[in-house]
């Protein structure tokens, strides 16, 4: 019983491996140049933009999506925000805050799927005014935050202002795709049009 057991797995490591395909064939890579996203942060401050969204790209079976958030002074906790689909990585660039995480929401309300936000960036999912039993982090420059899809979140509180890179994984590509051309084509205009739902963007409130 054993011989005729080692036979078979000598017998199995000596097959032939069955070639595995990548799951982006013949994808490009994509550079992000520092000069782009400083010139996204400089129109966040000036026209009161909180989140812009870089590129948007498939990596085959999902999306990755590059954003930077620009967030002014918060004393006070934001309305939670949740996705339903797509979840989120923050980079700390600068600046200091709070940031409550959590999946139990309390008075849970979808989002307008006409919103900028939900259109261009986040896709579908919910604001709530509180996350039960929420835990709190002290974010600073080089942190990283991953939140995701379903986990509620918000600033409780900023000290003066914060700025992060944000990477958006979208296994269901529910948002459009954002090429260099695209991102060079949004850097001409005042950002108000493609930026998230924040006091200087248009196409409805978060």
């Amino acid at each position: 019983m054993i011989s005729a057991l080692l036979v078979m797995l000598v017998a199995a490591a000596a097959a032939p491996a069955v070639a595995q395909e990548p799951s982006c064939v013949n994808c490009p890579g994509t550079l992000i140049p520092n000069s782009e996203i400083e010139q996204y942060i400089k129109r966040g401050f000036a026209n009161d933009l909180t989140d812009q969204q870089i590129r948007q790209v498939s990596v085959g079976k999902s999306n990755v999506g590059i954003a930077v958030v620009t967030r002014k002074r918060v004393t006070t906790a934001n309305v939670v925000a949740e996705h339903d689909l797509v979840s989120e990585v923050y980079h700390v660039i600068s600046g200091a805050g709070t940031i409550e995480l959590g999946p139990d929401l309390v008075g849970k309300e979808r989002r307008n799927p006409n919103d900028n936000t939900v259109r261009l960036l986040n896709g579908p999912g919910n604001n709530a005014k509180a996350i039960r039993n929420g835990v709190l982090h002290n974010l600073k420059p080089g942190d990283v935050v991953v939140i995701p899809a379903g986990t509620g979140h918000r600033f409780t509180r900023i000290d003066d202002h914060i700025t992060y890179l944000m990477i958006r994984i979208d296994p269901d590509k529910v948002t459009p795709p954002k090429t260099e051309a695209d991102s060079l084509g949004d850097l001409k205009t005042d950002g108000r049009s493609t930026a998230g739902n924040a006091a200087g963007a248009t196409g409805g409130k978060r």
